[in-house]
């Protein structure tokens, strides 16, 4: 195929069905994006969807408009203000690489994908997203979207993860000198809303003229996926522990699942064909008639929802007021988890 054919048919596809998006200046337009706008919304796009992620960018830019500000932020205003959006070491990268952006580089991301790749949390991804749409350099921008139209533009038979080597080559060979941003946000843009996951419009695709699947009418087959495997079972209990109108809420530990967040206390997560629960806290428990169940990226979670008072009052913690704990920042799971306590709570004797 012409590859010059390719890139310029996308722009000027893009030129007219550009998503209005709020980190992002129109297209062709001789303004640059702010490079932090661009950093913090390709962080949040990770694994997540433009949808969920709209609200969150705003609130974080207003909070925090500077990487500056952000880099002065607490911890646990960040994480509380992230709550809901998942994944949550993204968080804990956002404020490391905040960080690291003032003290290093003077509060300015640097204008070099080998600089930006150094950046705590920040990927080939993110590095070439940043380097080609902030800063209009030319390079090679692979996400889940462009993945999809390039396997299926050219009939990559190779089969995911192993066939990211070769997708990220012929991205390379179709990215042009001249606006290598928009192209890359073109090809998100083509990904996301015409050349599908499920039922592909490619009778409305600029690129279907030079798209082998859709000559083959094999589109729905690419990217090749892997065979899936089962997801692990796991199964634990929270504990909602309510003293004169206020519940226990502990901090998990800054590593490992859900660092740093507000949490109800639980036991360990174990297998869910385990024998017993481990530490589970002594007292007296009423167990919620609904488990709640969540899943995570690598495992799935059952978690019984078990309602008393501790023995100890001295327990480690802080007493937050129920009728505020929608500003607490739990994370989704335990917010089912306090969601099923309360509804249990209510219900008749």
């Amino acid at each position: 195929m012409a590859v010059e054919n390719v890139s310029h048919t996308l722009l000027n596809w893009y030129d007219r069905h550009a998503r209005q998006l709020p980190w992002r200046t129109p297209p062709g337009s001789n303004l640059r994006p702010d490079p932090y706008a661009v950093w913090m919304s390709e962080i949040m796009l990770q694994q997540t969807t433009v949808a969920a992620v709209i609200p969150y960018f705003e609130k974080f830019m207003a909070r925090w408009p500077t990487v500056a500000a952000l880099a002065a932020a607490d911890d646990t205003d960040v994480m509380t203000a992230w709550a809901g959006l998942g994944y949550y070491s993204r968080a804990r990268n956002l404020l490391a690489c905040a960080r690291t952006v003032v003290e290093r580089h003077d509060g300015h991301f640097p204008p070099d994908e080998s600089v930006l790749l150094a950046l705590p949390g920040i990927g080939p991804y993110t590095a070439g997203a940043i380097a080609a749409i902030a800063f209009g350099l030319p390079a090679t921008v692979v996400d889940g979207n462009v993945e999809r139209v390039v396997s299926r533009l050219y009939a990559v038979n190779i089969p995911l993860p192993a066939a990211r080597a070769e997708l990220r080559r012929l991205t390379a060979g179709i990215t042009p000198a001249v606006r290598p941003g928009d192209f890359a946000q073109a090809m998100m843009d083509l990904g996301a809303t015409v050349c599908a996951p499920r039922a592909p419009r490619c009778l409305g695709c600029p690129l279907s003229v030079h798209c082998r699947a859709h000559a083959a009418g094999t589109a729905d087959a690419f990217p090749v996926k892997p065979a899936k495997r089962a997801r692990p079972e796991r199964r634990g209990t929270a504990f909602w522990i309510e003293r004169d109108g206020h519940v226990l809420l502990v901090t998990r530990p800054a590593r490992g699942l859900l660092g740093g967040m507000r949490a109800l206390p639980t036991t360990d997560w174990v297998d869910k064909d385990a024998d017993g629960l481990s530490e589970t806290l002594p007292g007296q428990w009423q167990v919620a008639s609904t488990a709640v169940r969540h899943i995570f990226t690598h495992f799935a979670l059952t978690l019984d929802v078990a309602m008393g008072n501790a023995p100890h009052p001295e327990m480690p913690g802080e007493w937050w007021p129920v009728d505020n704990l929608h500003e607490a920042g739990l994370p989704t799971v335990f917010a089912k988890a306090a969601a099923a306590a309360l509804a249990e709570r209510e219900q008749p004797c």
